[in-house]
């Protein structure tokens, strides 16, 4: 989980939401991003479904999953690459559009990906949003690069540079830690506990 608690708060104001953010592990976690997706771009944008399902929702992709009282409220996904990360995909249901929630689902996205060990983040956004971008999480319009348009709008590519986090995941980490589903390398997993399984069978080799 990446918990909101560990967000600036200014995007989780205290008398605000209190959003549950965390990464989609299940198939029907997944199927509930593809519908906010398909609420945002499908619908209000009237993207075509091929270029919203492009086929990188399973290669190489991380999604996020934001949640008001257990209801799904809005998703980003991201993708990993040697240097870099990509943000993408943010969605937010309409009637939470100016809660906060897209800023937290972004500084969520940065948190990950500094978690990782990234420090380096990309994304394409549409020319009105820049400015939101930028004052929210400090995102700035990449030097020399021309913008770009795909899916019938335009976009600006951004870039956010990430400050290096000392207990990010590293090819040294514990191995248990590596194990361990993604974005919840700080808490014991389910092959953590299967090591319980061999207490008993150590003790009977001793006996």
């Amino acid at each position: 989980m990446i918990s909101t608690t560990a967000l600036p708060e200014r995007l989780v104001p205290s008398n605000g939401p209190n959003w549950d953010i965390r990464v989609a592990h299940r198939l029907d976690e997944i199927m509930q991003v593809i519908s906010l997706r398909a609420i945002a771009y499908m619908h209000e944008q009237s993207c075509p479904y091929d270029e919203e399902i492009d086929g990188n929702d399973f290669a190489g992709a991380t999604h996020l999953i934001a949640r008001l009282n257990g209801e799904p409220v809005g998703c980003v996904r991201l993708r990993w690459f040697a240097q870099f990360f990509k943000v993408e995909r943010v969605a937010v249901l309409p009637r939470y559009r100016k809660s906060g929630l897209g800023a937290a689902l972004l500084d969520a996205s940065f948190e990950l990906g500094a978690k990782k060990g990234y420090g380096h983040a990309l994304g394409h956004v549409e020319p009105s949003i820049v400015g939101l971008w930028q004052r929210a999480c400090g995102v700035n319009p990449r030097p020399g690069r021309a913008n770009l348009a795909f899916s019938d709008h335009a976009y600006v590519e951004v870039e956010k540079f990430i400050p290096k986090r000392d207990d990010a995941i590293h090819k040294d980490s514990d191995p248990m830690i590596l194990l361990r589903p993604e974005g919840e390398w700080d808490r014991p997993g389910v092959l953590d506990r299967s090591n319980e399984r061999l207490i008993p069978l150590r003790a009977a080799r001793q006996a």
